[in-house]
């Protein structure tokens, strides 16, 4: 199989994939990425996987690298933990622009609540203006 077949099917980089054929392990990603790259090779290629990841583990310890699956998953799960923050930046910042935002439409629906009801009044009072009856003696008319 051609290189650029392996890399269409396993989405692995043609620069790995001639690593992992050359043998020169240490030019791979570490940890659990240089076992799932070797996963996906040997699924593109048919291989029985259990056979050939011993093998390459053997290599891998072999050269210096080791291969403890085990191993290598806890040292990834812990680079994960450490890179995550309990706390994100900026959470402080953007609490405060939602409190602003509420305060902004708060006073928005009070002013527009203050209009309609000050509206409402100049309309019972017209009302009141034009409904009352004509109090100016009829001869001054």
């Amino acid at each position: 199989m051609a290189v650029e077949d392996i890399c269409a099917a396993t989405k692995v980089s043609p620069q790995n994939v001639r690593a992992l054929e050359a043998g020169e392990y240490a030019q791979l990603p570490g940890g659990v990425f240089r076992k799932g790259i070797l996963r996906s090779y040997l699924s593109a290629l048919g291989m029985e996987e259990a056979v050939w990841i011993e093998r390459f583990e053997q290599s891998c310890r072999e050269v210096g690298l080791g291969g403890d699956g085990d191993r290598d998953w806890v040292q990834f799960a812990e680079n994960v933990k450490k890179s995550r923050s309990t706390e994100q930046p900026g959470m402080g910042l953007r609490w405060v622009g939602v409190a602003i935002l509420m305060v902004m439409l708060w006073a928005i629906v009070w002013l527009a609540w203050h209009l309609v009801q000050h509206r409402q009044m100049e309309l019972r009072q017209n009302a009141q203006i034009v409904s009352a009856p004509d109090s100016t003696p009829a001869d001054a008319r």
